[in-house]
């Protein structure tokens, strides 16, 4: 069995920022001086430390922890460190597949505040009773979350975050039973988003479609809240919020019919003012927003007025729910060779759509179909399709043809990779220049959120509720913005090694080719190619190091260069 390195390992978590108490800083500290009064100052000085910032305990989806687990199943370490038991871990069975896991790879886990060390069997069966603990207090905290969403329910009141379109957030004053005068906000109707939202729900009733509707509002250039293009995933977002709804009585059947928490009595239920939902959502960070049953929302009638009666709010709904079994499913196989390169005239990229038939020799037959015009369904752009094993050809041929001159095709790869590398930084620099900026922002909401309160029935608790919902769109936007850049490096993620192995190949096999597979041929095609452009008749293929054409300089302006 391979050795454990004689390295100790400290990991530190904190659910979010404060800078002060337990921090990340005075965790990691802390177990420093630990190691370096058990293990000596050599092992204390070397401690590889694993950090997970604003992470909850409630599992382990942390990404200093996936990769301490990594480095532990390589056997890097020899012991794990932490402040306190609940860094790790405030459920059970996660900890205890964690103690057996470290056990297996014989690794010593302590835990200095409650002075537990696994190396000895007292210290593994008080680890396990502390862990019992550590989650009544996680399961505790979740009970007392939801007993305040369900307080708040029955207030009706808006409770900040970014405003739904039709909406804007105003504070009101309200006075107690015993005199004291509170402040809460509220939404105030925008009467020129109402007329959207109500367009929206009137078009998506009339064709039953989620590419329809958006097609219509892309012709007739209608834009969100933030001045941007509606998509299907926003259109959707509007026709699921229970906020448009009115609350009338069949709107009451509804909620109690899908075994909702309802905090407001059948007479509230005017057919006037909107409904307002709480616990719609579960996040987490670092994992994509899930969506709750109906059954898992506590719902309240709010104190602004509904734009949809309940009768086409519910028919949305259960249109939705139908359209779910015909969604468009992405093709697990894509033989597509131009996928992210190929781009439309019009300046939109073109994606492959699969036809349903199939060729003599039993491959797919798809073509490809430019993005802008399949959204607004012809009203933006009418360029013609392009046939797409055709056209993967004749870009094949094209290239194929430099390996007839190996220095020539030689360069050409030379100059991919160049371009690759140092994309790849440029973007490595952005992504971390932007998570900064988003952990930033991050910080200063919960820090406001904190302050909260303190000002509470104050004029300041305006201001700062703004300025949260503020940051919280900041926040949304870099995270897009970060999601767009990983996506687009991930893509673009090609090995010095692969690089190396074309060049060895195809420069000395002229119909190397060929011979390739289809993922084999999209890599090469990405290190010599930097766009292609369809103009409906014919493509236009642009390398790396080359000059675009005049024709691809009118189109493609800065890009071009």
């Amino acid at each position: 069995m391979p050795k454990n390195q004689e390295v100790i390992a400290i990991y530190s978590r904190k659910s979010r920022f404060t800078g002060k108490g337990e921090s990340i800083g005075n965790q990691v500290e802390l177990c420093r001086a630990y190691i370096r009064t058990a293990f000596g100052d050599d092992l204390a000085d070397g401690a590889v430390v694993f950090e997970d910032e604003g992470f909850s305990g409630g599992n382990l989806n942390r990404p200093d922890f996936k990769r301490m687990m990594r480095a532990a199943r390589e056997r890097r370490f020899r012991a794990v460190v932490v402040y306190r038991l609940d860094r790790i871990s405030r459920n059970i069975s996660d900890f205890s597949a964690l103690i057996e896991e470290l056990g297996r790879l014989d690794i010593d886990f302590v835990s200095i505040r409650e002075s537990f060390d696994t190396s000895s069997p007292m210290g593994r069966a008080m680890m396990y009773i502390a862990s019992v603990f550590s989650q009544l207090e996680r399961e505790t905290i979740a009970e007392r979350i939801r007993d305040n969403m369900h307080e708040l329910a029955k207030t009706g009141r808006w409770l900040g975050g970014i405003t739904p379109t039709g909406y804007t957030s105003e504070a009101v004053r309200t006075v107690t039973v015993d005199g004291r005068s509170k402040r809460a906000c509220k939404l105030k109707l925008i009467p020129q988003e109402a007329d959207i939202v109500r367009r929206i729900y009137a078009l998506y009733c009339e064709t039953g479609s989620l590419t329809m509707t958006e097609a219509e509002l892309l012709r007739c250039q209608i834009r969100t809240k933030t001045g941007r293009s509606f998509t299907r995933f926003s259109i959707k977002g509007i026709l699921q919020n229970p906020v448009y709804l009115m609350a009338d009585r069949d709107a009451y059947e509804y909620f109690i019919e899908k075994q909702a928490d309802l905090f407001s009595p059948p007479e509230e239920f005017d057919g006037v003012r909107g409904i307002l939902a709480y616990n719609r959502t579960a996040q987490q960070k670092g994992r994509a927003t899930v969506y709750l049953p109906v059954s898992e929302w506590i719902i309240s009638v709010g104190q602004h007025p509904g734009l949809i009666p309940s009768g086409t709010w519910i028919h949305v709904q259960e249109s939705l729910e139908r359209n779910k079994s015909r969604a468009y499913r992405r093709p697990r196989r894509n033989e597509a060779l131009l996928t992210g390169l190929l781009w439309c005239r019009c300046g939109s990229r073109m994606y492959p759509k699969l036809s349903g038939r199939v060729t003599a020799d039993g491959k797919p037959v798809y073509t490809y179909v430019c993005k802008m015009k399949e959204r607004s369904k012809r009203s933006l752009c009418r360029c013609s399709n392009a046939g797409g094993r055709a056209l993967d050809d004749a870009v094949l041929g094209q290239v194929g043809q430099l390996s007839g001159d190996g220095g020539v095709f030689a360069a050409r790869l030379e100059q991919g990779r160049r371009f690759f590398a140092g994309s790849r930084e440029e973007s490595d620099s952005q992504l971390e220049d932007l998570r900064q900026q988003q952990a930033g922002t991050e910080r200063k909401i919960g820090a406001l959120v904190d302050s909260l309160a303190d000002f509470d029935g104050s004029t300041a608790a305006s201001h700062i509720r703004q300025r949260i919902e503020e940051l919280h769109a900041r926040s949304a936007g870099l995270q897009a913005r970060i999601t767009e850049l990983e996506e687009r490096t991930d893509r673009h993620a090609l090995s010095g090694a692969a690089f190396d192995r074309l060049r060895q190949t195809l420069t000395v096999l002229r119909d190397g080719i060929d011979g390739m597979t289809a993922e084999q041929k999209r890599t090469l095609l990405r290190t010599v190619v930097r766009k292609v452009v369809w103009d409906g008749e014919c493509a236009q293929v642009v390398l790396f190091g080359a000059q675009d054409g005049a024709a691809a300089g009118a189109l493609w302006g800065e890009d071009s260069k």
